[in-house]
């Protein structure tokens, strides 16, 4: 069966996986952004599914799959708002601590040991697939793209976020994040793997999937926080794309 995991990667993030849930450990970047990836992704459902967000359990009877899940984070927020989720990682040791979280937290959500590829092959569907900080650690983001339009029902909803390959993602994303902050470890990422807007969105169109949004990510370090920015997708960015129903 044809996989896209690169144990290289896979390695990296399993060498971290204790320390998913502490806000100030090696995972603090993704604590600081969960809030905005949590505006975007639950505005863009609750859009394509006409869902109001102002009610207890606005996703229910909607299947979420969360790829690349790690610890959980974006999967315990979407379970509360009402979504039957399922949460897959290639690195097996994410997969206890994510277990061991949601249970502490009285969630149901299934977590498995497992590759997109994988689920692709099994033929389950789902209403929403998310990709967030995945695909620029694969081995081949066209073949996983595809995988992931396989896993979408028609007309269903797929969000991907990643960084852009510039001069302002290397400052940034290695050098401010990994050598002067130090929030994570040397080597997490490779300025190389980074993808443009326009190559993602033409590998989405070429796995199938209809591109419909972007915007960027853009953090503040004044205020210390991060906002959506219309214009500035210039370091981490998110995209919205359908699959044609």
């Amino acid at each position: 069966m044809t996989t896209t995991v690169d144990p290289s990667e896979i390695a990296k993030f399993e060498a971290m996986a204790a320390e998913w849930w502490d806000p100030n450990g090696k995972f603090k970047p993704l604590h600081m952004m969960n809030p905005i990836r949590l505006d975007y992704i639950t505005a863009q459902i609750a859009v394509e599914f006409d869902r109001d967000l102002a009610q207890a359990k606005p996703f229910a009877g909607l299947r979420i799959l969360d790829i690349g899940c790690g610890g959980g984070l974006l999967c315990e927020p979407m379970a509360r708002l009402g979504a039957t989720v399922v949460g897959i990682d290639a690195g097996g040791s994410n997969i206890p601590v994510a277990q061991a979280h949601a249970k502490q937290s009285g969630l149901t959500i299934d977590y498995r040991h497992t590759t997109a590829e994988a689920v692709a092959e099994s033929h389950e569907e789902f209403d929403v697939v998310l990709t967030m900080e995945v695909v620029e650690h694969v081995a081949d983001p066209l073949v996983f793209l595809a995988a992931c339009q396989r896993l979408l029902k028609p007309g269903g909803l797929h969000v991907c976020s990643t960084l852009n390959r510039t001069t302002k993602s290397f400052g940034a994303a290695i050098v401010g994040a990994e050598f002067i902050m130090r929030w994570l470890p040397k080597g997490t990422h490779d300025w190389a793997k980074f993808i443009t807007p326009d190559e993602l969105y033409g590998m989405l169109r070429q796995a199938g999937l209809d591109p419909v949004d972007r915007k960027g990510f853009q953090f503040n370090p004044v205020s210390w926080k991060w906002r959506l920015s219309d214009r500035d997708l210039s370091v981490n960015y998110v995209t919205t794309a359908l699959n044609p129903a």
